[in-house]
């Protein structure tokens, strides 16, 4: 799928590009599933965090099958992040060091839901320092990072307070074991959080804007908010933090071996059935648009894939 200009998702196109080939230190992927994220939506309209030169094959992440490389990668299942670029493809070619092995007993779909949102919950999770006793707030819950932020801050035995958009995505935060679950799009969503635990230890902030804000307000000295996502358009507004006695925590850029490790953890929750990933679209590869138009359009749920 070629973008060839910026624009709505109707701009990614099919098309035909030879294929590729693997050099000294890459591997060939045959791609059975590709991540999508919302970062690629913005990317395909323009306005994206980082510049593109045009035109490219979207896609950063995939999962399938060497097919050529170093002998002892070729007929793994493993997924991999790529280059920025290329994973909306039948082929794509990966660096060897990016490519983490699928453990037996998990499915390549599953593999490929965490690939981005497991390594980033799994990430967020550890930096947000959680203990046995704290209550977090997760925004966006039914989203593929939040619904994965629920189970592993459940599994570190925290109280969740999950907070989702609609009736359909609040059961399926009820559904993942949050002991509450919020429809943010009620007026009073805050009082009802602090109705259900008279406080908050650590937000996990998606959204930005004014929900994050809402949530922030919700935060006592001692608090944790962990920023990540602008769904909303803006980050929120954390100016009095320090006043307020709240540690904003920012995320770092992982190096190439901490995001493998990262990535082997969360596939290892999966493994172990701590993580259970939620998959709640799957689009032909050449209907990657209509994909794109669901991701924006906030109809999804869980993880969007695309399959080749």
């Amino acid at each position: 799928m070629w973008l060839k200009e910026f624009g709505g998702p109707g701009v990614l196109v099919a098309g035909e590009a030879p294929d590729p080939v693997a050099g000294p230190g890459e591997a060939l992927i045959a791609v059975e599933y590709v991540n999508t994220t919302f970062v690629e939506t913005q990317v395909r309209a323009g306005t994206g965090p980082f510049p593109v030169e045009l035109p490219m094959i979207p896609g950063n992440g995939v999962g399938g099958v060497v097919r050529e490389g170093p002998p002892e990668w070729v007929g793994r299942r493993v997924v991999s992040s790529l280059r920025g670029s290329g994973g909306y493809a039948e082929l794509a070619v990966a660096p060897v060091p990016n490519l983490v092995e699928v453990p037996d007993g998990v499915a390549m779909a599953d593999a490929v839901a965490v690939l981005a949102d497991g390594r980033t919950a799994t990430m967020l999770i550890r930096a947000a320092g959680l203990r046995r006793w704290d209550t977090v707030l997760v925004e966006a819950a039914a989203g593929g990072v939040g619904g994965a932020l629920v189970q592993l801050a459940l599994a570190e035995g925290a109280t969740v307070i999950a907070l989702a958009g609609g009736p359909e995505k609040v059961e399926l935060a009820r559904g993942l074991g949050a002991h509450f679950a919020i429809d943010y799009r009620l007026d009073d969503w805050p009082d009802r959080v602090y109705d259900a635990t008279f406080r908050v230890d650590a937000v996990f902030d998606g959204v930005g804007g004014t929900i994050g804000r809402q949530a922030f307000e919700l935060l006592g000295k001692g608090g944790r908010m962990v920023s990540f996502g602008l769904a909303s358009g803006s980050w929120t507004d954390t100016s009095d933090a320090e006043a307020r006695g709240v540690k904003v925590v920012t995320m770092g850029r992982p190096g190439a071996a901490e995001l493998r490790e990262l990535i082997g953890s969360a596939l290892s929750t999966v493994a172990s059935g701590v993580l259970r990933p939620v998959i709640g679209q799957r689009f032909p590869l050449e209907k990657a648009a209509d994909a794109h138009a669901a991701i924006e359009s906030r109809g999804t749920v869980g993880k969007t894939l695309l399959v080749p």
